[in-house]
């Protein structure tokens, strides 16, 4: 696995701009957050305008009844003159092991389903067999590190040839961007997003209807493997309640086979 590799920096702009932003964001009027966080909207305007300054304790109360990010609850705190709250324990610290070990065996024991970890912007920290099965053949330069898992799968180069549904996936992963970027302040993130929307489509002949329709219950990803069409649905994993930067920015995406033909092929291939 990598460590992450970023940081949470003061900011010129005071807490209470940043409160209301937030509060904005979340579409949260100023009383009922004070009646959230047991205070007044008198003193939550006055956090606001920077006619009141927060203490350290109710900038993170605040900041946990608006749902922000760690990452930002640091950069608030720096901005109200606290120390960040948070610790950004790199991936690889001995602190971690525990974290880092049950991650990987969590992804092997998911063999022969493709699993990987990620982080905030899709950088991928760690894949199973599965999922190195699915990037045969993909291009070497596709494949240096850090790998991103956008970039693997949307690139025209990359998954995006293979993928028999591509447009409903395409849309489907940009509108899950789309969401993050509305939920976090983050620069990397939106230039990723920028990047991929702006690949060109591929064209896919239009995929065969099977013999017999499966129910799906969620969008499939439909990819081409030797010949043969695999679907997948795809669940995405976080940690409860992080304690630290690193943590709260973890994904374990796990692809789950969405048709017996897929089970099948699986087990067979991967044995």
């Amino acid at each position: 696995m990598t460590a992450l590799v970023s940081g949470t920096a003061p900011t010129a702009q005071g807490v209470g701009p940043l409160l209301r932003a937030w509060r904005e964001r979340r579409r949260v009027s100023q009383l009922e957050l004070a009646l959230r966080a047991g205070s007044s909207a008198r003193h939550v305007s006055f956090i606001e305008t920077g006619r009141s300054r927060p203490s350290e304790e109710m900038v993170l109360r605040l900041a946990e009844h608006l749902d922000v990010p760690v990452r930002e609850r640091n950069a608030l705190l720096l901005a109200a003159g606290y120390a960040p709250h948070y610790p950004e324990t790199p991936l690889d610290d001995p602190a971690l092991d525990a974290l880092r070990e049950g991650m990987e065996r969590l992804i092997r024991g998911y063999e022969p389903y493709p699993a990987l970890v990620v982080d905030a912007t899709y950088q991928v920290l760690a894949a199973n067999r599965g999922i190195l099965m699915l990037l045969d053949g993909v291009p070497e330069h596709l494949l240096e590190p850090p790998l991103n898992a956008m970039r693997l799968t949307l690139h025209p180069e990359g998954l995006a040839p293979r993928i028999r549904n591509l447009r409903e996936w395409r849309g489907h992963l940009l509108e899950q961007m789309e969401r993050q970027i509305a939920l976090h302040r983050s620069e990397p993130l939106r230039a990723l997003y920028e990047e991929v929307a702006a690949y060109p489509v591929p064209d896919i002949a239009p995929r065969e209807e099977p013999a017999e329709p499966v129910p799906y219950f969620a969008l499939p990803m439909q990819i081409e493997h030797e010949g043969r069409t695999l679907s997948f649905i795809s669940a995405i994993s976080t940690f409860n309640t992080p304690m630290d930067v690193t943590v709260a920015e973890l994904a374990i995406e796990t692809l789950l086979p969405a048709d017996p033909a897929t089970v099948k092929y699986l087990h067979t291939l991967l044995s």
